[in-house]
């Protein structure tokens, strides 16, 4: 029988070319898988993309419907009644009477905001207006001063201690005796006397909220500014009972009234008259203790110094040569003294000298031991630095307190 094509033999020549032709193939089919796989992840990627514009789309186009609806207008309830609830809206102050769900009707009491529609129709509640410079009045951590940092105030500190710490610490013993806590104290004196850091141990020795504030800042220029923060940071205290606030040169706002007609004389009037409001209105003040500090007792108004508002004036004078020993002690803790360094000879040779002074002076006393480059602080150095006080105060070293020996 004859031999078949299959059965033929083919030449080595053509056997090679085939199996290139079929190497050639292979890699291209690998060439066009790799394009394939990247052509899909390039796809997954534009779907990505597009899923991501997609949300976008979607998302302006609802801020979109939103900017096409008809704004909402803030009012404030007055009365709810059997007819409705009657708003006041602000800006023009008119009120009205609208209806409410039943449902609202149960969430809402007179003086809530809300909002309101084009019809007057109230849309929803809105949570109370409290200004933020109210809130970050509040501090969250205590100052790191001590009754044991303040000298020479014994008997303002025990004052102090009996109208804010006792009243939040034992209020039994108030309600034993049948009497009404002391609610607000006036520290006054000159400056440098410790007003403020008495403020600042009550701060740090009492868990009650404590807010603090300065008179100026409830100073503004627009008509009822001032007078809205005073509101706000009283409701923030409230909100936080037990609290105690802290108003630090108080005379910015509380001086006396007078007949001028300018509109910032009669802005600082009306916040004063807030504040007064809310020291001893008809609103109950709540567990709410009052620290007010001042320079100027004699530029305050009498309506701010009556009791009920502050019950307790004390003042912080000068501290004797007792209480100079020990701020000086107190100042001069971290020094490292020379032996000849007498605190008792000090005291007495700064009469006239308040804390903040006997501060400054043990501050400028270890300038000069750096200065000679030494590592402890000698007597002579502070006699140096009493001599350059007293001439940066534009006074000899023998016209102002007494000078050293």
């Amino acid at each position: 029988m004859s031999d078949t094509v299959d059965d033929v033999e083919l030449p080595y020549e053509e056997t090679a070319s085939q199996q290139e032709k079929i190497e050639s193939l292979r890699e291209r089919l690998e060439d066009l898988e790799d394009q394939n796989e990247q052509m899909r992840d390039s796809l997954l990627d534009a779907n990505a993309e597009n899923n991501k514009y997609q949300q976008k789309l979607e998302r302006l186009s609802h801020e979109n419907e939103k900017l096409k609806q008809s704004p909402l207008f803030v009012a404030t309830v007055q009365e709810i009644n059997d007819d409705g609830v009657v708003i006041k809206q602000h800006g023009n102050n008119q009120e009205a009477l609208t209806e409410v769900t039943d449902e609202m009707r149960e969430d809402i009491e007179p003086d809530d905001r809300v909002a309101v529609n084009n019809s007057l129709s109230v849309v929803q509640k809105l949570t109370r207006e409290t200004d933020v410079r109210a809130r970050v009045m509040q501090i969250d951590h205590s100052p790191d001063v001590t009754y044991g940092d303040i000298g020479g105030l014994e008997d303002q500190m025990r004052e102090v201690r009996e109208t804010v710490e006792l009243p939040l610490q034992q209020p039994e013993t108030f309600d034993t005796v049948g009497i009404q806590p002391p609610s607000g104290i006036l520290l006054h004196g000159p400056p440098g006397t410790g007003k403020t850091m008495l403020a600042k141990a009550v701060a740090n020795e009492t868990d009650a909220s404590f807010i603090k504030m300065a008179g100026s800042e409830l100073v503004h220029k627009f008509i009822g500014e001032g007078a809205k923060l005073v509101r706000d940071l009283f409701e923030v205290a409230r909100e936080n009972e037990p609290a105690v606030i802290f108003i630090d040169e108080i005379d910015a706002i509380a001086s006396k009234r007078t007949d001028s007609k300018t509109s910032g004389d009669a802005e600082v009037q009306r916040t004063m008259m807030q504040l007064l409001s809310e020291m001893d209105g008809f609103d109950e003040r709540g567990d709410v203790r009052i620290i007010a500090a001042t320079n100027r007792f004699d530029m305050l108004d009498e309506a701010i110094l009556r009791p009920g508002r502050f019950d307790r004036l004390i003042e912080v004078p000068k501290p004797e040569v007792e209480g100079r020993r020990r701020i000086l002690e107190i100042h001069a803790a971290d020094l490292n003294l020379a032996d000849d360094v007498n605190f008792d000879q000090l005291a007495e040779e700064l009469e006239g000298y308040s804390g903040a002074d006997i501060a400054a002076l043990t501050t400028e006393a270890g300038m000069f031991a750096i200065r000679d480059e030494r590592e402890e602080v000698r007597m002579a150095d502070f006699r140096d630095a009493h001599e350059k006080i007293e001439q940066a105060s534009g006074e000899g070293p023998t016209t102002g307190p007494v000078a050293f020996q």
